[in-house]
């Protein structure tokens, strides 16, 4: 007869290289990005399924991005909506329409999801690449030394019976959310406060006329000028389906006072009574800038918002990502984007760790990178929240709008990006940078233009050797050289592409040539040469995360072989 506490392996029998805790969109990202990498993983959550709620909705065209690199925008495009703009109500009348647009040359638009659609496409991406949610398994302890992580599983069966493992990893990445356990675990400060206001939230459907694909905000203010009630709509996949937020009714707070999370962080969902289609239904009565009336309430809950940051988003082996680290107000849908993100830069850090492959800096620069971003969104979400709304920025609306698709994040000066180069000034990306989008590329066998997107999707490291216009010549043999050097001095992690200006046929060597050193590709618009400001041979190092690790002018083996010690072991 088994006890209670039955274990199920006393003694792992090998080490797993990387242990994922938390099946949200950031622990899936995490996971899915290390088995894109070939990274062994195991990915635990200790809830039974995926829960049914569309908490996080709105999806950043930066998100979109990742996920076109890593194989699922699709599926998503598929399933999401448009976010198009916001109407804007103030004591019943509209105040200002602002519309969410961006420049021609960004791929991808604002759009809108539910969660558990995210986490859906996320968890089938995983599948293919082989590997699978063990759900009703929570991390109850952890110690790490110098060769790894001992870590401490739960499992609780359909019969309720736990059982104990141990696992031996290399590598923890605590994806677990506000009460994160590794955070805990690691003793590190997450230091803030929580807004005293309580809210609602509700998916429901409307039968308002309202312009399809904008989100609602409409308030009223009191007789001091200050806003008093609030309703946010935001659309989702469905016709005249919204997720709407509200300040809680006294009746709902005072149910809710009780339940408290026991580790002071008051934030996200509560249990307890929830509001019934009647109680948003009395708000939208208020509120709403049309007569409306709300039925196919599919779920709702209370929840409080809080304002938090780590000291630091790991300490050695041990890691942890979006929720996990900070905290913020859902102003401008930056939380599990800016998550998703954590886990798109940590993975392939980690990979190259678990290969023996990675400098010994690397691993640094991951809190280096990502902990002023963190910082960065929690005092921007906590300015918008408290000032009205992300339409209260000074910014410019340009550069508003290009922040919160947060396609202006970037890590120059970090120890994992190279120099900058000083003769650019404003134009064109720097090391650091997000690796834009052009379009216009053309090859011998294709027909059609292609991006340069379509170049970089399922590969890691990715060197774009812009030259001269020709495959021969001595030029081209120092192309060559770059080619040979970069396969050569990471075991064939970087692969190479070359650029050519111009859209005639020279891309196709004469017989007597040498074949070329790498896929050709022509800059049949210019829009490379435009983008990524080239007026002579230049070669461009692009991240796994899409970020410019090294611009090189000229192409040379010594800059080359500077930048890729700063990430590969020698």
């Amino acid at each position: 007869m088994c006890s209670s506490r039955d274990t199920l392996r006393g003694s792992p029998s090998s080490v797993l290289d990387v242990l994922v805790v938390g099946a949200g969109p950031v622990g899936l990202t995490a996971a899915a990005e290390l088995r894109r990498h070939g990274t062994a993983v195991r990915i635990v959550d200790r809830l039974p399924e995926r829960l049914p709620y569309a908490k996080a909705v709105g999806i950043q065209p930066r998100t979109l991005e990742v996920w076109d690199r890593m194989g699922c925008v699709r599926a998503a495009l598929e399933a999401a909506v448009p976010m198009r703009g916001q109407l804007l109500y103030r004591d019943g009348r509209e105040e200002a329409r602002i519309e969410l647009a961006l420049p021609d040359d960004v791929p991808y638009r604002f759009a809108a999801l539910p969660q558990y659609e995210t986490e859906r496409i996320l968890e089938e991406l995983l599948a293919r690449l082989g590997s699978r949610i063990e759900r009703r398994t929570e991390l109850v302890g952890f110690e790490q030394d110098e060769d790894g992580v001992t870590a401490r599983l739960v499992r609780t069966g359909d019969g309720g019976q736990p059982a104990e493992e141990e696992v031996r990893c290399r590598y923890l990445v605590g994806c677990d959310g506000a009460h994160s356990a590794v955070r805990k675990g690691l003793g590190l400060s997450f230091e803030g406060g929580a807004f005293p206001e309580e809210y609602m939230l509700g998916d429901v459907e409307v039968d308002w006329d309202l312009p399809a694909g904008y989100g609602v905000r409409s308030t009223r203010h009191g007789p001091d000028g200050a806003p008093d009630d609030i309703l946010v709509c935001i659309p989702l996949p469905g016709r005249g389906r919204y997720r709407v937020s509200m300040r809680v009714p006294p009746e709902l707070s005072a149910a809710q006072r009780a339940v408290r999370a026991a580790d002071g962080v008051a934030h996200g969902l509560e249990t307890g009574r929830g509001p019934q289609l009647a109680d948003i239904q009395a708000v939208l009565d208020r509120l709403s800038p049309q007569p409306v009336t709300a039925s196919a309430l599919r779920w709702s809950s209370v929840f409080r918002i809080s304002h938090r940051l780590v000291d630091r988003y790991g300490e050695g082996r041990v890691f942890v990502a979006g929720d996990a680290a900070h905290i913020h107000p859902p102003t401008g849908a930056q939380g599990m984007n800016t998550g998703i993100q954590d886990a798109y830069n940590l993975a392939w850090k980690l990979s190259l760790a678990v290969a023996g492959a990675a400098s010994p800096e690397l691993l640094s620069s991951y809190d280096a990178e990502r902990r002023p971003v963190g910082e960065e969104v929690v005092g921007r979400t906590v300015r918008h929240a408290t000032a009205g709304g992300v339409q209260t920025d000074p910014e410019e609306p340009v550069t508003l709008m290009l922040r919160e698709a947060q396609l202006l994040v970037g890590y120059r000066g970090s120890p994992a990006v190279g120099p900058p180069d000083p003769s650019l000034g404003g134009a064109g990306p720097q090391p650091g940078d997000r690796a834009p989008d052009c379009g216009g590329l053309a090859d011998a066998l294709t027909s059609y233009p292609l991006r340069l997107y379509d170049l970089l999707r399922d590969r890691g490291h990715v060197l774009l050797l812009y030259g001269d216009g020709s495959v021969d010549g001595a030029a081209a043999e120092g192309l060559a050289e770059l080619a040979r050097k970069a396969a050569e001095s990471t075991g064939g992690a970087v692969t190479t592409c070359l650029l050519l200006p111009g859209d005639g046929d020279e891309s196709v060597p004469s017989a007597a040539a040498a074949p070329p050193p790498a896929p050709v590709y022509r800059d049949a618009r210019g829009e490379f040469a435009r983008r990524y400001a080239v007026r002579e041979p230049t070669a461009f190092l692009v991240r796994p995360d899409g970020y410019l690790g090294a611009r090189l002018r000229p192409p040379g083996t010594a800059a080359l072989d500077a930048y890729l010690a700063g990430v590969f072991r020698a």
